[in-house]
């Protein structure tokens, strides 16, 4: 009968989970917190040990960390919740085997403790099989070739994708999973394809620095990129890498390569799923913002009336105006719920962001010519055309330059002559650098510290705190960046930094397959 741990700081699941579990053939030991898991742990040694990763005292991270220090081989599940993916990310650097998320589903349970119970069946086999490696000559030969034969099958077994190359690094091995995260199938790589047009550059470029040296093996650590696979597309993967050098001499390399795909999905799911949260936390907190844009209608339609009525030129116009402005308001928060609520990929087009600066200059230029703000550009001409979604880069603009308007029309110092200034510049040869900078109120450290949180915002009741959420959300759905930098009574100046994406017929030559054998004889 396997046994098992299970560690949980809630009696009721702790109680349905162990009953589960002994339904199931498993004998269950219980505790009820970390530092009672780990005593029962030291005492009874169960191969297999499930913690609740957020626990008072001791969390699911400790246990795992003691008891990997104890016992290497002893396999951790982790039992996350909503919103845990990060944690359960760093439990797995730490050696745990798999997580599971609460609800707790069966099936999830179940392939989790079948995965943790083939690594100890392998492992014991590798303990097996090593025993008697010193016997005669005969028996060592046979052992070599189970050996080779189940090394074999773990390769192609294993999840993650493993690609080796001979040392003209020509692929040599493609296991199935490396055929499920690239597309290609092994009979299309192997001796036909060069690792470059499959490995990410940086990975052949690392190699490279690395093919010289003594008898050692290079080693790149595990990180994170972007790979092209055959069908056109680019997908998130975690790779390592180890170059062999025997004598001198490079012999070969062997990259791996774990799929993100599921792992990025999930976390956007998070993040949308804490969007709506916050959404609907706070559609009571703008209640009151609708209703001074409501009473700003009534009063704008009473206006009308009384102007239609008394043929009175003046209030009409003045009551049209206040309509019109209120209609906008309404526009701006309908259409900054949406953009925050929504999921949206950006769409790439050539555009020229400075003349979409200029536009958004014209936008917000009667404003602050109203309100005695002068607006300057200093546009970088070497910015030109771009690959770049031009949506994004005009609502953010607008965000930005409207807020710094507002910033110098709320000053208090009326002393001032108030300036708001936009740039643009190329940055590298895929970056482009947008900044608003104002001389206005400014802000406190404590005022930064909460301005991209739910719904704050620094005009009080005249402004209802989404702007700079849909502003942040748009610059990351584009691979961008948004710094801030501000200081009380002297101004503030905003930073994006966006990416722009290569239109199709500009990748490089080397990202795209290259084929060997029949390719080469045509």
């Amino acid at each position: 009968m396997n046994r098992l741990l299970l560690i949980d700081d809630e009696p009721d699941i702790l109680r349905v989970l162990s009953r589960s579990l002994r339904a199931d053939g498993y004998e269950v030991l219980t505790a009820e917190n970390g530092k009672e898991g780990l005593a029962v742990f030291q005492k009874e040694r169960p191969a297999i040990i499930l913690t609740d990763i957020k626990m008072p005292g001791m969390d699911g991270i400790e246990v795992l960390k003691a008891v990997k220090k104890k016992d290497e081989d002893a396999e951790v599940i982790i039992i996350t919740g909503h919103g845990d993916i990060d944690n359960a990310i760093e439990a797995l650097k730490y050696g745990a085997s798999d997580f599971i998320n609460k609800p707790i589903r069966d099936e999830a349970l179940s392939l989790a403790l079948k995965r943790a119970e083939e690594k100890i069946r392998i492992r014991e086999q590798l303990r097996e099989y090593t025993v008697n490696l010193e016997k005669k000559v005969e028996e060592a030969t046979r052992e070599l070739r189970r050996k080779t034969n189940f090394m074999a099958k773990l390769i192609r077994s294993s999840n993650d994708g493993i690609i080796a190359t001979d040392n003209h690094f020509t692929v040599v091995l493609f296991n199935p999973s490396a055929e499920r995260i690239f597309g290609y199938r092994a009979e299309e790589v192997v001796d036909r394809m060069p690792a470059k047009s499959i490995i990410p550059k940086e990975v052949i470029e690392s190699f490279r620095d690395e093919s010289t040296g003594d008898d050692q093996r290079a080693e790149l650590p595990w990180q994170e990129t972007t790979i092209p696979i055959k069908d056109g597309s680019r997908i998130p993967v975690r790779f390592a890498g180890t170059l062999l050098h025997e004598k001198d001499q490079v012999v070969g390399s062997v990259a791996f390569f774990q799929d993100l795909r599921e792992i990025k999905r999930l976390e956007k799911e998070v993040v949308h799923v804490e969007r709506l949260a916050a959404v609907g936390e706070t559609v009571a907190g703008l209640a009151h913002g609708i209703k001074n844009i409501l009473h700003g209608l009534k009063g704008g339609s009473y206006l009308v009336d009384i102007g239609i009525e008394n043929e009175n030129p003046d209030k009409l116009k003045t009551g049209w105006e206040m309509v019109q402005r209120n209609i906008g308001r309404t526009a701006d928060l309908v259409l900054d719920m949406l953009n925050y609520a929504k999921e949206r990929e950006p769409e790439y087009e050539a555009c020229r962001p400075n003349e979409i600066v200029e536009d958004v200059a014209s936008l917000v230029a009667e404003k602050a010519e109203r309100n005695a703000v002068s607006i300057s550009l200093e546009l970088d001409p070497e910015v030109g055309e771009a690959v770049m979604d031009p949506r994004t880069i005009h609502r953010v603009m607008l965000n930005l330059a409207s807020n710094a308007v507002d910033a110098c029309i709320f000053d208090k110092n009326t002393g001032k002559q108030w300036q708001v200034r936009m740039t643009t510049a190329r940055i590298g040869d895929d970056m482009v650098r947008f900044a608003v900078s104002d001389n206005g109120s400014g802000m406190s450290d404590e005022v930064k510290k909460t301005l991209f949180t739910s719904f704050y915002s620094t005009k009080g009741h005249r402004g209802t705190g989404l702007g700079l959420l849909v502003t942040r959300k748009l610059v990351e759905e584009h691979g961008g960046r948004i710094d801030v930098e501000s200081t009380l009574d002297q101004g503030t100046t905003f930073t994006v930094h966006l990416p722009e994406r290569p239109a199709d017929d500009e990748f490089l030559e080397e990202d795209k397959p290259q084929f060997r054998g029949e390719e080469e004889s045509k």
